[in-house]
């Protein structure tokens, strides 16, 4: 019976051994590729909200961090600088709307040198399927709602949605999330207006530059 026992064991550490071996060595193996995904993922999105003849260098490697309450987080999140002939002509910041009606929404808002949104894309949410989200384009379009926009003194309260006197329509059902994103996106949009000199004067340090 002991020996049974002790030969089973046996089994079980080289069986549990060679199981991890194989784990390592896959992860050893595919993570380059990974990285190539995620990687020509980002660029896909980045190109969605700073169109590609808005910029000839590589976004993703032009990338530098920013940390400011006014993106939803205490978090380093990356900025992309779009250059064009080598002068400034554009970035897409990242950013969180920390009060989604399921939790945390991150987005990206692209935006030129005068402040006008380019393009908007969610990144990642947990919003309920049929109701909140439709913030992602493959489910409805009402994120493209942001570009053309600008962020002044004159029209912040127009900054919200309708149900709130503003000029973005919530959704039958889930106003909570696209005021999330609402929010979030004008903070955003704020927030470089007020540092826009400070984030272009900012070494690159994230991205390829890691």
């Amino acid at each position: 019976m002991l020996k049974a026992i002790k030969k089973n064991g046996l089994t079980l550490a080289i069986f549990a051994c060679a199981s991890t071996g194989v784990v390592a060595v896959t992860h050893y193996l595919t993570q380059d590729k990974i990285h190539q995904q995620e990687q020509a993922q980002l660029l896909s999105v980045l190109n969605q909200v700073i169109a590609p003849d808005q910029h000839d260098n590589e976004l993703y490697q032009a990338c530098t961090l920013v940390s400011d309450p006014m993106l939803g987080t205490n978090e380093n999140m990356p900025v992309y600088l779009a250059t064009l002939n080598g002068e400034p002509n554009g970035l897409a910041i990242e950013a969180i709307a920390p009060d989604g009606y399921n939790g945390r929404i991150k987005l990206i808002v692209g935006m030129d040198n005068q402040g006008v949104v380019t393009g908007t894309r969610i990144l990642a949410h947990q919003e309920t399927p049929g109701l909140g989200d439709k913030i992602d384009l493959r489910v409805s379009n009402w994120i493209t709602s942001f570009t053309g926009k600008t962020v002044t003194e004159d029209n912040q309260d127009s900054w919200a949605v309708r149900k709130d006197g503003g000029q973005f329509d919530q959704f039958t059902g889930a106003t909570i999330t696209p005021r999330a994103v609402v929010k979030a996106v004008k903070n955003a949009v704020m927030f470089v207006e007020d540092n826009r000199d400070t984030i272009w004067s900012q070494p690159l340090n994230c991205g390829g530059n890691q």
